[in-house]
């Protein structure tokens, strides 16, 4: 395979693309434990694949359209994460003890979902990027 044919912004939606392949097994994970208490716990696991799909294919075929859609993508993403810091954080200040570290280490992952919106604006810089 020829890398130098690969533009950067080609590989970081690869990249990104494969990371919501990953962080999708591990929301999948952590909601099914909490059997999906909440509706919105349904976002990140229904998004994640979509979102590695639209960045697979955009990889493999270049469209205006294919663009387009990831960018949307991507900024739903970015929202969706910090929806999800929100209730994340909300859940771990209505543990008992509240904003205690003890709540951070075993209650809901707060970071996470940061990852997730951080992802999705790698995915916009890849898009937005001009060379």
């Amino acid at each position: 395979m020829n890398w130098d044919s690969w533009s950067l912004d080609r590989i970081v939606i690869l990249f990104v693309s494969l990371a919501f392949l990953l962080i999708g097994i591990q929301v999948t994970m952590f909601h099914y434990r909490q059997s999906f208490t909440h509706k919105a716990m349904w976002a990140p696991v229904l998004s994640s694949p979509i979102f590695f799909l639209a960045g697979l294919v955009l990889v493999m075929y270049n469209a205006s359209w294919l663009s387009t859609l990831f960018m949307i993508l991507m900024w739903i993403g970015l929202v969706d994460g910090l929806i999800g810091f929100y209730f994340h954080f909300r859940g771990v200040g209505i543990r008992v003890g509240g904003y205690a570290l003890r709540n951070f280490l075993i209650g809901p992952p707060v970071i996470l979902p940061l990852v997730f919106s951080a992802v999705s604006v790698l995915g916009l810089i890849a898009i937005y990027w001009k060379e």
